[in-house]
């Protein structure tokens, strides 16, 4: 099974980009989310994948480096 990658940047969080990852976890089931360099809050991941989960309905995978992975 293929892991979809979405990149956060500059934007943020989004409700496009809730919606988009919500979807992408109805249908897949798991998607890895990448904090890009110029993402505001990339040095607090841990709070940022705490949100998504909260906000998402889902749980936290991994954490690993700037790469968040989700799954439900």
């Amino acid at each position: 099974m293929d892991v979809v990658t979405v990149n956060v940047g500059k934007k943020g969080i989004t409700e496009n980009l809730l919606n988009e990852v919500n979807l992408l976890l109805e249908k897949r089931g798991v998607v890895r989310i990448k904090l890009l360099k110029n993402f505001s809050m990339r040095n607090e991941k841990e709070r940022v994948a705490e949100e998504l989960r909260k906000r998402l309905n889902c749980r936290i995978r991994d954490v690993r480096g700037f790469v968040i992975t989700l799954e439900r």
